[in-house]
């Protein structure tokens, strides 16, 4: 340990003494003068909501006081609006001039009368549904940004569009991504200075993480800072990259690196500096191509600048200052959940601080302006670490978290925090009211086996890992357990005494984002299909709705001729639905009806019934395959399928269920859809580059083998149902 940190530290020197060393950055256009400008995003006063985390620190905190925790009781349904795309509903409304603007699934934007919910215009980037294989998690979309007169959206397929407030037209739309094979966009672009700033995903394939910024009036990128070094033979953009090539092994550059800045980006007016969470480090396995061998360390490597905070200099572009909050990291703890900047003081002195809740289970203050380590405190269980130090916050790596060392026919490393986070992408929220942070808190493992002699692959995951061998198994003991341990939480934070104030237990995991607000109260919804409301100081339930379906997004509040609203987006879906198999129907299969819901005191509104819940019902042919075919079939199903139809062939709402499918009972039909790509218009793309005839025949013997599996578990699954929420 003692020989990293040395090394990290030589690399914080270098950064010092060389600079950033690139081209100076273009100057951008006039700022906006009319519309929406820096001076009322950084005002900030309530009635409008024209940034993604509402103000410049992104603290979700709102100063209305109409809806309190004495009348929102009184609280009902305003207006609603259905959509026209059932996947995950992520995004955060945005309000300006009386006019609401959201964007849902498959990058699409809409404008509403924030009153009376009449649509003003749409707008579809028409996003190829061939795109759905390389976006890791669902076709979200989280938000769009507003300056001047401009609507901004980034669209899955990696372009940012700039539309006209008024009218919905294009202005401009500008390629942010250097290929559309690994990267895809489903973040918020943040708007300051005349700049828009936006990342891209894509960790999992081939991706080189970056952050770039766009001229807002005439879409011209003004600068890129990347997150991780490309090859060396073809010379360093900056000292930055340079310094970062030190802390990796083998010829990482080969498959991106990863490092990823899919969300979470943070304007500081104080600072002037943009701070910004990145990605995991591909492949996850370490040792699948050699990263962990970064030459003259001990142990594993760094590998800067996944899993960190980097902050840059918004103006240029240069590197300014880094935290690595998961180095070497192999468990996917990406940093890419929200960031959030305050002002608190911490034993005695104020400080301008940014905070944060990455997936890997520790709650981190840093100085905003210089990174340097205030605290970082375990806010839920975790198992990846012995503790971290209290003066630099570096982790003391538990050894048997580095599985990739395990020797063969070990069982699974389960990490806790799982993969998909103690907090993922969900926004929390921060009350200068109360002091506390609002967490939406996931408590799940995840279990990892390195893949012996892995190689990479022309498509899908490149994780490195053994998937077929982590597969739930069909036994009743094994699965009661994992669904047991699987449950989640709203976390009541108090960063400065560094303790939590109050928590809400739920029996289900992937809950909504939060809003807090001055009428002492916050906002989330659930994966129970409910919007509830609790009382900021105690955590006391006031009012709950019922929603039809899940909620993911985050709630927002805005205020017209003094009558308060609350908005949300209502559906479910995102990695929870379409990945984890058993786990991301817990509670019953789930339902997706997307809809964006507006409330106010006294609101009238009705939603039509509730359809029925989805049934499905396994009638699966007779299995009369190999052994041989149903290992090969699995390890096949598990690296190409599995992330989109769900661990263990056990899909969630949103994507087939491959169990159900009638195609299993024919070899032509498999072949045809997943050699020939019969259904790529609807997102199946042929996988003909990696899986070939035979494999094909074994992945259907794989289906058959798991539908007849579960089919014998299946009065059993009936005759305990889990409890449904009310319709």
């Amino acid at each position: 340990m003692a020989m990293r940190w040395v090394a990290a530290a030589s690399v914080a020197l270098l950064l010092a003494l060389t600079g950033c060393n690139r081209d100076s950055a273009a100057e951008p256009s006039a700022l906006p003068t009319t519309g929406v400008t820096d001076a009322m995003i950084a005002a900030a006063d309530g009635n409008e909501w024209l940034t993604y985390g509402r103000d410049y620190g992104e603290q979700r905190f709102s100063p209305l006081t109409q809806i309190s925790d004495e009348n929102v009781s009184e609280l009902g349904l305003a207006w609603f609006a259905d959509l026209d795309t059932a996947r995950g509903q992520e995004a955060t409304p945005l309000m300006h001039d009386g006019v609401l603007y959201v964007s849902t699934a498959w990058s699409k934007v809409l404008a509403f009368d924030a009153r009376t919910g009449e649509k003003k215009w749409s707008y579809d980037p028409e996003v190829p549904r061939e795109t759905l294989p390389v976006a890791c998690c669902d076709a979200v979309n989280r938000g769009v940004a507003l300056y001047g007169d401009k609507v901004y959206v980034a669209t899955l397929d990696g372009y940012l569009v700039a539309l006209n407030q008024s009218d919905g037209k294009v202005a401009w739309r500008k390629e942010v991504v250097p290929d559309h094979d690994s990267y895809t966009i489903t973040g918020a672009p943040r708007v300051a200075k005349g700049k828009v700033f936006i990342g891209a995903a894509g960790a999992e394939y081939r991706a080189r993480g970056f952050i770039a910024a766009f001229d807002w009036a005439s879409g011209d990128e003004l600068w890129r800072f990347h997150t991780v070094p490309g090859n060396p033979e073809d010379g360093f953009e900056n000292g930055a990259m340079e310094s970062a090539a030190a802390t990796w092994g083998g010829e990482w550059w080969k498959l991106g690196g990863g490092g990823t800045v899919w969300d979470s980006i943070v304007y500081d007016p104080t600072t002037n500096l943009v701070l910004f969470g990145t990605g995991n480090a591909e492949p996850w396995n370490p040792a699948a191509n050699g990263r962990d061998k970064a030459e003259g360390v001990e142990g594993s490597g760094d590998n800067l600048y996944t899993s960190s905070i980097v902050a840059v200099n918004a103006d240029t572009g240069e590197y300014a200052w880094h935290f690595q909050e998961t180095p070497e990291d192999r468990w996917d703890y990406d940093s890419d959940a929200q960031i959030t900047l305050a002002d608190l003081t911490i034993d005695g002195e104020q400080r301008h601080v940014a905070m944060h809740a990455p997936k890997n289970g520790y709650f981190y203050v840093l100085d905003a302006k210089t990174g340097e380590f205030i605290d970082g405190t375990a806010w839920t269980v975790q198992n990846w670490t012995l503790g971290i130090d209290a003066e630099t916050g570096k982790p003391d790596i538990n050894p048997e978290a580095r599985y990739e060392l395990a020797a063969a026919g070990s069982p699974p490393w389960v990490s806790i925090p799982g993969a998909g986070g103690a907090h993922s992408w969900q926004p929390m929220s921060f009350s200068s009211q109360t002091g506390l942070v609002y967490i939406p808190a996931n408590n799940a493992g995840f279990p990892f086996v390195a893949e012996k002699d892995w190689q990479a692959s022309a498509m899908g995951f490149q994780t490195g890992l053994d998937s077929a061998a982590t597969a739930m198994p069909a036994i009743p003991e094994v699965r009661d357990a994992a669904l047991a341990g699987t449950t989640g939480a709203l976390v009541a934070w108090d960063p400065v005494a560094r303790k939590e104030k109050w928590r809400i237990d739920y029996e289900l995991a992937w809950n909504g984002g939060t809003l807090s607000t001055a009428g002492n109260l916050v906002f989330q919804g659930t994966a129970r299909e409910n919007f509830v409301a609790y009382s900021a100081d105690t955590g006391r339930e006031l009012w709950s709705f019922p929603a039809q379906t899940g909620i993911i997004a985050a709630p927002m509040t805005y205020a017209i001729d003094g009558e308060q609203y609350v908005a949300i987006l209502a559906g479910w879906g995102g990695v929870w639905d379409i990945a984890p198999g058993i786990i991301a129907s817990k509670g019953g299969r789930p339902r997706n009806i997307s809809r964006l819901l507006v409330f106010k005191l006294g609101g009238t509104a009705k939603l039509p019934p509730a359809p029925p819940y989805p049934a499905l019902v396994l009638d699966p042919p007779p299995f009369n395959g190999t052994a041989a075919q149903v290992t090969r079939g699995g390890a096949l199903y598990g690296r190409y399928c599995g992330v989109c139809h769900g661990d263990a062939a056990v899909s969630g709402t949103l994507n087939p269920d491959l169990r159900h499918s009638p195609a299993i009972g024919s070899a032509d039909a498999v072949r045809s859809v997943v050699i020939d790509g019969a259904l790529k218009h609807k997102g199946m793309v042929s996988f003909a580059e990696v899986v070939k005839p035979d494999d094909a025949e074994a992945i259907r013997q794989y289906l058959i083998k798991r539908a007849n599996e579960d089919k014998q578990l299946e009065n059993r699954t009936i005759a305990h149902p889990a409890p449904r929420p009310p319709a």
